[in-house]
């Protein structure tokens, strides 16, 4: 496993990080069982990875918490998320956090992030939240402060853009893959600057492994005129990755072009399924995409800011 310094907080973490939300939420949305969600766990730490992500809402803090029992902490680094959806209250935030603690079976988080915020909400999250946060980072509770998007309604990053002006988070996860491309100039171009953490989100979701999706997506762009037609085989939009000496699939791709994107640090891969997580170890192992393919990607994708690729 390759290993990198996530930013200013100095730890070192693996390139690829397991991601415990997502649609399958590691296999407890899709019929697997809690032994099964732990297997797949464990055959990542043991693959080198080190780096966790869960959230209180994905309920997989306590699957997360079995899986770590046999390995030592120190040698991972687990990140959780309290939603702010609507007005939480700084009460809701401190036993949220303690919950975190204990289904996690640790007594301390390396990176707590407040999940998936957005602009209208963070005024009062800095005002009232961020301030009981860094008393429980003052405790030894949280050693850094995290905030992450939602892609979904905000693919443009407004409330990351409005993050940026503060100097109090360590990480950030932000949505970004080889259809929506925007958060290079945006986000990462400032984050290098500023030394943050990047762990990235979306970088595979139904448009990127889905081909039916992926039709409905550049459809979509080329109506929306943020991709032009002639730049594109619309009956194989990504077809053009897939040789001898570039990837073996799509999704291959896009773990790949996110990994070697500069100011990233950790793509996050969640899966139900072992032998996709066992896959997606390997593509993330792999070379660098072959030059002209990444080229011509960010040539094609180079308006899109309108989709998250869901």
């Amino acid at each position: 496993m390759e290993f990198i310094t996530l930013g200013r907080t100095g730890l070192n973490v693996s390139v690829m990080g397991i991601g415990c939300g997502g649609p399958s939420r590691i296999g407890q949305q899709t019929g697997k069982s809690e032994e099964e969600s732990i297997g797949i766990i464990k055959h990542a730490l043991a693959s080198g990875i080190n780096f966790i992500d869960t959230a209180e809402v994905y309920r997989t803090e306590k699957i997360v918490g079995a899986s770590i029992k046999d390995f030592k902490r120190e040698n991972l680094v687990i990140s959780t998320k309290k939603s702010t959806w609507g007005k939480v209250k700084p009460a809701d935030v401190i036993k949220s956090l303690e919950r975190s603690l204990s289904h996690l079976g640790t007594d301390y988080i390396d990176i707590y992030n407040l999940h998936g915020v957005v602009l209208q909400d963070y005024e009062y999250l800095i005002s009232d939240i961020v301030p009981i946060l860094q008393e429980m980072k003052d405790q030894g509770k949280i050693r850094f402060l995290g905030i992450t998007e939602r892609f979904n309604p905000d693919p443009h990053h407004q409330m990351l853009q409005r993050a940026l002006k503060d100097d109090f988070w360590d990480v950030m996860m932000v949505g970004f893959n080889i259809l929506n491309q925007s958060a290079r100039d945006l986000i990462l171009k400032q984050t290098i600057k500023k030394n943050i953490g990047i762990l990235v989100m979306f970088a595979v979701r139904l448009a990127l492994s889905r081909p039916q999706r992926l039709k409905e997506c550049i459809e979509e762009l080329i109506e929306n005129k943020q991709i032009d037609v002639s730049d594109i085989d619309k009956d194989d939009p990504l077809g053009f990755l897939i040789h001898d000496n570039g990837s073996s699939s799509i999704v291959d791709a896009a773990y790949r072009f996110c990994r070697d994107e500069p100011g990233t640090h950790v793509i996050l891969s969640g899966t139900g399924n072992l032998n996709h997580m066992k896959a997606n170890i390997e593509s993330i192992l792999k070379p660098p995409l072959p030059e002209k393919d990444v080229i011509r990607l960010k040539e094609i994708f180079r308006e899109v800011d309108s989709i998250s690729g869901q």
